[in-house]
């Protein structure tokens, strides 16, 4: 498109659409692997590859904190998991406050799913490093705020550069039918990280755990994983590769460290250790078993379902 070989609208339109599935699936399939140390042995390739997400419009370092940090610690914990944790504009967790508007939300929940990667981009990151910053988890990764908000501008700006400057200037086209492509590209690549992360824990098998008074939850990290955490599609090969492996998230959050390419094998070991002590081993047969499983979970909890 930038080097005008392609100029019909409609066809260029799709193309963002198609970097919006690129866009996910290298997130999915690289980035997620290498911010976890586990693309490869080299752990000096696993920080290059981990920047990809600076090529999404996001900052690696709040992605870490956010996900390897919070995320696989309190998974489903209100709170401390961010990942459920929509202030008031959606419901994932029966212990989280309800609100009459929140019965609407599996109708409005798919559009704010696509405003994810979006978000990233405009607000989230400066908003997640102030969050950071205040909790002192900025501290534990040996980084002060100020180069952390210098690194948010420098990968901002060279993102702009890249997806806003350039294709303005060389494809010639309006900045109405711009922001519709770029709003396009990432409309689509929030929605299928949402598709892939969502069933994964907010479903109606899983629970969500509370800290008691001291802070302190119920069970030990491994057995908290695994009742908070459920697999889908499993042998279903060709999702599992665009998904990298993140249908077994299961043994994702019990092996963040190794390689997704390992976790069909590892997953009977672990669905038949489970068996042994009498530990949940959560999997829906197919993708779309847990896509609605998740709907049917939004729309209990949009109707004020609670926690005895």
């Amino acid at each position: 498109m930038v080097a005008g070989l392609v100029t019909n609208p409609f066809v260029q339109v799709l193309l963002w659409v198609f970097m919006g599935v690129g866009m996910a699936g290298v997130g999915l399939t690289i980035m997620h692997d290498a911010n976890h140390g586990s693309y490869s042995k080299n752990q000096m390739v696993n920080k290059i590859l981990g920047m990809t997400i600076n090529f999404a419009g996001g900052y690696a370092l709040n992605w870490k904190i956010q996900h390897n940090v919070l995320h696989h610690t309190y998974t489903n914990v209100s709170e401390l998991d961010q990942d459920i944790d929509t202030g008031k504009l959606m419901r994932f967790s029966p212990r989280q406050p309800h609100f009459k508007f929140q019965k609407f939300q599996i109708i409005y929940a798919w559009f704010f799913y696509g405003l994810m990667t979006f978000y990233w981009v405009v607000a989230k990151d400066f908003v997640q490093i102030a969050s950071f910053k205040k909790d002192e988890l900025l501290k534990a990764q040996g980084k002060s705020l100020g180069m952390a908000l210098l690194e948010i501008f420098a990968v901002k700006i060279v993102y702009l550069f890249m997806f806003a400057f350039l294709p303005l200037y060389f494809m010639e086209i309006s900045f109405g039918f711009w922001f519709l492509c770029f709003f396009a590209k990432h409309f689509v690549a929030g929605l299928i990280l949402a598709l892939v992360f969502q069933p994964a824990h907010v479903i109606e098998d899983t629970e969500f755990p509370e800290p008691d008074g001291e802070g302190s939850l119920e069970n030990n990290w491994a057995i908290h994983q695994f009742k908070t955490t459920a697999n889908f599609a499993p042998k279903n090969n060709i999702l599992g590769w665009y998904m990298g492996g993140l249908n077994y998230q299961v043994e994702h959050h019990m092996f963040p460290t190794i390689c997704h390419i390992h976790y069909p094998k590892i997953s009977k070991i672990v669905k038949a250790t489970c068996e042994e002590y009498g530990v949940p081993y959560y999997s829906k047969k197919t993708f779309t078993d847990a896509v609605v499983s998740h709907v049917k979970l939004l729309a209990r909890l949009g109707k004020g379902e609670t926690v005895a």
